[in-house]
């Protein structure tokens, strides 16, 4: 079985669904690395360059050469590798927590900036209905913790409020 979400051929089917929302057909998903930024970077200053002629001969030019320069610079500072997919994110915050677990789901965020990557994972015990769970903060480019595992019980259903249940 590949990863991601699967959906029987019967009931896609049935149902309609587009092959394009089944992932066993697409395949796995791959967040794209920052490292691409640095291809806009190379861009802005390449641009700064061609228009540093004109600069001379139109002082409003200046103003547009030097914010090419500012983001070029600041795109190619900020292409961080990604050094961890979301797998090994999964797998080194289930190695941080002291619970078995079970559902899981990572998200990468950019901080500060230098917009540098980090992956937030919430996990959720094993056990059914789940009695723990956490949220871990990795950090994209050298795989550690980048603070505190935060953990809890998970609070007890409240009973159903809709009329007659």
């Amino acid at each position: 079985m590949t990863d991601g979400i699967h959906i029987p051929r019967e009931v896609a089917e049935a149902e309609g669904v587009p092959e394009d929302l089944d992932a066993g057909v697409v395949g796995p998903y791959r967040f794209p690395d920052p490292r691409r930024r640095r291809i806009a970077g190379w861009i802005y200053l390449a641009t700064a360059v061609l228009l540093a002629p004109l600069a001379a001969d139109l002082p409003l030019v200046w103003g547009g050469v030097a914010l090419a320069i500012v983001l070029g610079v600041w795109h190619l500072t900020a292409a961080w590798p990604l050094a961890i997919d979301q797998e090994e994110a999964l797998s080194g915050a289930a190695a941080a927590v002291d619970f078995t677990v079970g559902h899981a789901s990572a998200a990468v965020t950019f901080v500060g900036w230098r917009s540098r990557p980090q992956w937030h994972v919430v996990l959720y015990s094993a056990d059914e209905p789940p009695s723990r769970r956490a949220l871990v903060q990795l950090d994209g480019v050298t795989a550690r913790l980048t603070g505190e595992v935060y953990t809890e019980d998970v609070p007890p259903l409240a009973a159903d409020p809709r009329p007659g249940n």
